[in-house]
């Protein structure tokens, strides 16, 4: 059973709706707080107001290995982000801002018919900016017979009051842990503080859902399944954070270490992410993870050519 059923059945979920559409009035939704009142129309940093906006959904067959099962992940891309990676490889969505606008009623219908499609779960992809929408979106879904699993897939820029709200309503956490380092951060992604933050969050979510669950037929009920990009030149820090990851959270974590960078959006303009990432590099980074008693890796990426 989904944890927000029993959210629902108990009355609490109502609250729990007010308490994150309030946030929206000026704007502490994420960890930038723009202040801005998105109720009246304003956007901030994440350029979304009331409504959000979203650029494609369906079974995502592509997706870790624990939630695509049979048939697939029932992801919904959102439109626009709080983060502004210069590699990023959706930059179409999450900076040119490619999508269209739906009301809260229009996202719970998206819900629903991804649960008719037979996916294993509500893959809410760049949730960070629109939890309020997709909180009321979601109240709406379950009187109209919505069960499946939540899964909240984030760049790990999240904020530890919106986090709390999320506390009984989220099965599945999947935040990126990006960087180690906060200047770095700052550089490629925009943000400050990002480690900090990023930790903080993950520690929460953790509280929240523990280590990963696994059913008999192969496909996560709960739990916190961590990405981390391994980025050329040892950008991403990926030492510092599986050591964070074994000796903060949880040697039991579940992580899947991500291979598959090359260079998009502005990555071009900076020389140490201007080429695709070398197998060696890729290789060391999950040593690095074993090193450090991580063994519960995804094994869901695909091999990568040999850069010299």
């Amino acid at each position: 059973m989904a944890a927000y059923l029993k959210l629902y059945r108990s009355g609490k979920l109502a609250g729990r709706i007010h308490a994150a559409t309030a946030l929206l009035q000026k704007c502490q939704v994420c960890p930038r707080h723009c202040a801005v009142d998105r109720l009246a129309g304003e956007t901030g940093k994440c350029r979304t107001a009331r409504q959000a906006a979203v650029s494609s959904y369906g079974p995502h067959l592509g997706e870790e290995t624990p939630l695509v099962g049979k048939y697939g992940s029932g992801t919904i891309f959102f439109t626009h982000c709080n983060l502004k990676c210069v590699f990023c490889q959706n930059y179409s969505i999450s900076q040119l801002g490619n999508g269209v606008e739906v009301s809260n009623e229009e996202l719970a219908r998206i819900m629903l018919a991804l649960q008719a499609r037979g996916c294993h779960n509500i893959n809410l992809v760049s949730p960070t900016h629109v939890v309020p929408q997709i909180l009321d979106a979601l109240g709406i879904a379950i009187e109209l017979g919505l069960s499946l699993p939540l899964v909240y897939n984030s760049g790990g820029y999240d904020s530890l009051e919106t986090l709390r709200i999320l506390d009984g309503i989220v099965d599945i956490y999947m935040p990126d842990m990006k960087y180690s380092d906060q200047n770095v951060a700052e550089e490629l992604s925009g943000v400050e503080n990002y480690p900090l933050v990023n930790r903080v969050a993950v520690k929460e979510m953790h509280r929240q859902v523990g280590d990963l669950q696994i059913g008999e037929d192969g496909v996560a009920v709960r739990g916190l399944l961590i990405r981390h990009l391994v980025l050329p030149h040892g950008l991403a820090g990926t030492s510092e954070t599986m050591h964070f990851i074994a000796e903060v959270i949880c040697q039991d974590s579940y992580i899947n270490i991500m291979n598959q960078y090359h260079p998009c959006h502005r990555a071009f303009q900076i020389p140490q992410l201007a080429r695709p990432l070398s197998q060696e590099e890729f290789l060391e980074a999950t040593q690095l993870a074993h090193k450090a008693g991580l063994n519960r890796l995804d094994r869901a990426y695909p091999a990568i050519a040999r850069v010299v």
